[in-house]
């Protein structure tokens, strides 16, 4: 079967999980891949067949994502790139002509599906947002957040199939054809042998008021985020501003006590798998980081705070024991399942029809009774 998998390339995690995905895919079908940013360098020397497309981006200021800003500069940016972009992508994917599409949160692959009457299958965890109900915990405080990355999220992949949702928590559904299955983890994290260490890892740019915290704990603390300033390779303390390193990273996340990180869901995800308690500090105006700190809060794998000061973390520190408790009840057997779940859905839909199709677009804007 010939499947276009689309990849969003705002941060990593999409790049990493479809990688994955798309490996266990080409074991039995053919394969090309569009993605744009990070996820395109990413992907491109791995995999071969990746075409480089238009992806929007976030403007930043001071940990926070400024709205207004982002979509100008988006809408800018697109205005110059988006042309140019869609048509050599088209050109291709026009003479190959697929039977599937796939897209990890990538719209330019929904619209290709909708366009050409190709079935569409989405493969994501930001769906969670749109696709799943949740109560007022979760969106207390940020509701107005809420409602537009809801709004978002249903424009970017609007008219697919189904929905396969990567996920640690289980809220309740909101739309048919939708599925939830464990995160997709790297394999150096399937791999590895989780050892309870005394150090924690800090994945952070370093804020002045992390760090006072850090200090005043006490703990070991290995320090990575701080890009390329005057800390790398120092130390202050108990804390090491360690250099970027993939290798070093896995290393002290597998022998880490604890995390203390955003709300990104890949980093949640693997400390999950293997175990680790998470102090979440999510990035302001980025409701899916906060939803994903408070589940992980909820579900009693960690904590969710606005901000790191030594109250903050000395709470965090004293409740390690119950997280990791409650860690030691969650079970995922590598990939497995989600994997199978994904290739079931991709199968099926290859070989409907478009009465088939049709239907099943229905049955996915629809809400469970």
């Amino acid at each position: 079967m010939r499947i276009l998998y689309g990849v969003n390339g705002e941060g990593m995690g999409h790049a990493t999980r479809s990688e994955v995905v798309i490996g266990a895919l080409l074991k039995e079908h053919d394969v090309r891949v569009m993605a744009s940013g990070a996820a395109f360098k990413y992907l491109e020397p791995r995999l071969g067949h990746v075409s480089e497309i238009f992806g929007p981006s976030f403007a930043m200021d001071h940990g926070e994502i400024r709205r207004w800003a982002t979509v100008r500069h988006t809408m800018s940016a697109a205005t110059r790139e988006l042309p140019g972009s869609v048509k050599r992508w088209m050109g291709v994917v026009d003479e190959w002509r697929p039977e599937v599409v796939v897209t990890d949160f990538e719209p330019l692959a929904g619209i290709y599906a909708r366009t050409s009457y190709v079935p569409l299958v989405c493969v994501d965890n930001i769906h969670m947002i749109d696709r799943c109900r949740h109560d007022d915990e979760i969106t207390a405080g940020a509701v107005e957040d809420y409602r537009i990355a809801r709004a978002v999220t249903r424009a970017m992949v609007p008219t697919a199939g189904d929905y396969v949702i990567t996920t640690f928590f289980k809220p309740p559904l909101a739309r048919g054809r939708t599925v939830l299955v464990p995160p997709i983890v790297r394999p150096d994290i399937v791999a590895a042998q989780p050892v309870r260490g005394d150090h924690l890892l800090v994945y952070s740019s370093g804020s002045d008021e992390l760090i006072e915290a850090l200090r005043d704990c006490g703990v070991p603390s290995r320090v990575y985020g701080m890009r390329d300033g005057e800390e790398v390779g120092t130390t202050d303390g108990s804390i090491e501003y360690r250099a970027r390193s993939v290798d070093g990273f896995l290393e002290d996340l597998v022998s880490a006590r604890g995390v203390i990180t955003g709300g990104g869901f890949s980093l949640l995800s693997e400390a999950v798998y293997l175990g680790k308690p998470v102090l979440s500090v999510p990035l302001g105006g980025q409701f899916e980081q906060l939803m994903n700190a408070r589940y992980l809060q909820r579900e009693g794998f960690g904590m969710c705070a606005p901000a790191i000061n030594p109250g903050t973390l000395a709470a965090f520190l004293d409740e390690l024991d119950s997280y990791h408790d409650r860690l030691e009840a969650y079970v995922q057997d590598g990939n497995e399942e989600a994997i199978a779940t994904i290739s079931e859905r991709v199968t099926a839909a290859g070989a409907d029809s478009r009465r088939d199709r049709a239907r099943a677009r229905r049955e996915a804007r629809r809400r469970p009774r």
